[in-house]
C-alpha cells in the first residue's frame, strides 16, 4: 500500500514552489491513495484524474518558468463537496435527480480554486442535497469514518472530511447550513471552518436553504484552513448576499496565534451548550475533553468566564423550522422538466405524472420529509405560527451572540454533543439525528462564524471530539488566533501533532 503524504497543506505547498517535489507527484501519490482505500471509505463520488493532474502540470511548468506560484497553496490537492457546480466534473449532490449532471457553468468557489492552481482531485460524498448529520443519506452509499469504519463521519460533508482524515486529500471544502462542516470535523478529528454568512460566495452552491448555506475550509491544522479561507472568500457580484467586507486576515492570526500567547482575550464558555447540569444528551468524555480544552486556553493567558445564551436552547427547533421551508422552495425546481431524472415519460403522461414520479423516485426520505415539514410550515395559516415564529426565534438568538460578545472575544462549545455513532443508529430517529447539531445550530442561524478545532480523543471510546470556536461576523482573525494557540498548546501537551495519530488504513 502507498504510503500516506502526511504532510500538512502549507508544508506540501512549501516545497513544491521551492522544486523540492512536483505538484504531478503529490497528485499523483493522492490518487492512489483513494484508489487504494476509498473503496472502504466512499469519500469520493467522482474523481477527475486528468483534470487533476493537467492543473497539477500547469503548476509545476509555471514554477519551471520561475513565476511566482499563483497562491500560498498552488499545486496542493482538494477535494471538492460535491454541491459546488463544477463545468468539467458531475455535479450530483449526493441524489439520484441529479445523477450525472455536468453543469454548464463553475461554482464562483470552484472558479477560485482554479485560479489559485489548486489541483481539485475531485468530488466527495455528502448527504443528500446536504440535508444529514451522518453522511448515510447519500444515494451513493454511505461515507465510513477513517478512524473506525462502522461508524459515520459526521454530515452533511462526511466526505470532505474523511478524505482528510484518510489523507486523501490534504485539503477539501465543504458546506455548513447546521454544523456541516464543524460536526464532521469533530468526528474525524480534523479542522473544519463557518465562515461569517456572505463572506464566501454562494454562486454556484445548490442552495439547501439560502439564508443558513455557507461555504468554508476543511482541513488538517489551523493554518491549512486559514490559507483555503483566504482563497475562497471575498466579494462575489454575482451573489446578492455576498458581503462586500474585506477578507479578515486569518492566515496572519493563525500564525500569531501558533506563538502560544491568549494574554487579553476574552474566552466565554456558553452555559447552554456545555453540557447543563447533568449532561443530559453530552456524552461524557466529550465534556471532560471540552473542560480540559477550556483549562488549556486558560493556561494560555485567556480570561475564561461563563456566558448565558438563553434562546439558544431553541435554536433547534427554530432550525428544524427554518432550514426545511427554505428546502422546499429551492428544491422545487427539481422538476424533470429541464435537467436531472426524468421517471414515466412514455409520451402520454401528463406533465404533472412525469414530475410527481421523478420526484418520487429522485428524492430520498430525509428530503422528502424535510420537503413536506418546510411546505406545511409555509402553508396558508400556519405561516405565522411556524416559519414565522421560528424567525423570531432567530432573532433571539441574534441577541444573545450580540449580548454575549459585549463581555467576550470569542465563545467555545463542545462542537458535537457525541463523538461518531455507529452507521446506522439513528438513521430511524429523526430526532437523535438532529440532536448532533445542537451546538453548532445557533451560529448558523445568526450568521456569525464558528469553528471546531481537535481537541484529541474522548477517554472513553477513544475516537475524536471537536472544540467549537465562534467569533463576532467578519471576526474570523480572532477565532482563528485562538484556534492555532490552543492546537499548538494541545500538540506540546500530547508530545505529538494530533495529524500523527490520524488512523492510516
Amino acid at each position: 500500500m502507498t504510503e500516506p503524504i502526511t504532510l500538512t497543506a502549507a508544508e506540501l505547498a512549501s516545497r513544491i514552489h521551492a522544486g523540492e517535489v512536483s505538484s504531478v507527484a503529490v497528485t499523483k501519490a493522492h490518487l492512489e491513495r483513494i484508489g487504494e482505500v476509498d473503496k472502504e471509505i466512499n469519500a469520493f463520488l467522482h474523481v477527475d484524474t486528468e483534470g487533476a493532474l493537467a492543473t497539477a502540470e500547469r503548476v509545476d511548468a509555471d514554477i519551471a518558468a520561475g513565476n511566482p506560484p499563483a497562491s500560498p497553496l498552488a499545486g496542493v490537492p482538494l477535494g471538492l463537496k460535491d454541491v459546488l457546480t463544477t463545468s468539467g466534473q458531475p455535479t450530483t449532490c449526493g441524489s439520484r435527480t441529479l445523477e450525472g449532471w455536468i453543469p454548464p457553468y463553475d461554482a464562483t468557489v470552484t472558479r477560485k480554486l482554479a485560479e489559485a492552481g489548486v489541483v481539485v482531485l475531485g468530488k466527495t460524498n455528502m448527504d443528500e442535497f446536504a440535508m444529514g448529520s451522518s453522511t448515510e443519506n447519500s444515494a451513493y452509499g454511505p461515507t465510513a469514518n477513517p478512524w473506525d469504519t462502522t461508524r459515520v463521519p459526521g454530515g452533511s460533508s462526511g466526505g470532505s472530511a474523511a478524505a482528510l482524515a484518510a489523507f486523501e486529500a490534504a485539503m477539501s471544502i465543504g458546506t455548513d447550513t447546521g454544523g456541516s462542516i464543524r460536526q464532521p470535523g469533530a468526528m474525524t478529528g480534523t479542522v473544519g471552518v463557518k465562515p461569517t454568512y456572505g463572506g464566501v460566495s454562494r454562486y454556484g452552491l445548490v442552495a439547501f436553504s439560502s439564508s443558513l448555506d455557507q461555504a468554508g475550509p476543511c482541513a488538517r491544522t489551523v493554518l491549512d484552513a486559514a490559507l483555503l479561507h483566504e482563497i475562497i472568500a471575498g466579494h462575489d457580484p454575482l451573489d446578492s448576499t455576498s458581503l462586500a467586507a474585506p477578507v479578515p486576515p486569518v492566515a496572519a492570526a493563525a500564525r500569531s496565534g501558533a506563538e502560544g500567547d491568549l494574554r487579553g482575550v476574552r474566552v466565554g464558555v456558553v452555559s447552554e451548550l456545555a453540557g447543563g447540569e447533568h449532561g443530559d444528551g453530552y456524552q461524557a468524555g466529550v465534556l471532560r475533553s471540552f473542560s480540559s480544552a477550556v483549562d488549556r486556553l486558560r493556561e494560555l493567558g485567556a480570561e475564561v468566564m461563563e456566558v448565558s445564551c438563553p434562546y439558544f436552547r431553541y435554536a433547534l427547533a427554530a432550525y428544524y423550522l427554518i432550514a426545511p421551508s427554505e428546502c422546499s422552495s429551492n428544491l422545487a425546481r427539481f422538476d424533470a422538466m429541464r435537467y436531472g431524472l426524468r421517471v414515466g415519460d412514455d409520451g402520454s403522461a401528463s406533465a404533472e405524472r412525469v414530475m410527481s414520479r421523478s420526484r418520487e423516485e429522485g428524492f430520498g426520505a430525509e428530503v422528502k420529509r424535510r420537503i413536506i415539514v418546510g411546505t406545511y410550515a409555509l402553508s396558508a395559516g400556519y405561516y405565522d405560527a411556524y416559519y414565522g415564529s421560528a424567525q423570531q426565534v432567530r432573532t433571539l438568538v441574534t441577541r444573545d451572540f450580540n449580548a454575549a460578545y459585549e463581555q467576550v472575544d470569542v465563545l467555545v462549545s463542545p462542537t458535537a454533543p457525541t463523538t461518531a455513532f455507529p452507521i446506522g443508529e439513528r438513521v430511524d430517529d429523526p430526532m437523535a439525528m438532529y440532536r448532533a447539531d445542537l451546538c453548532t445550530i445557533p451560529a448558523n442561524l445568526a450568521g456569525i462564524p464558528a469553528m471546531s478545532v481537535p481537541s484529541g480523543l474522548s477517554d472513553d471510546d477513544g475516537l475524536p471530539v471537536g472544540l467549537q470556536i465562534m467569533a463576532p461576523a467578519l471576526a474570523e482573525d480572532s477565532m482563528y488566533r485562538v484556534a492555532a494557540a490552543y492546537e499548538r498548546a494541545r500538540d506540546e501537551a500530547a508530545g505529538s501533532a494530533l495529524t500523527e495519530h490520524l488512523p492510516q488504513l
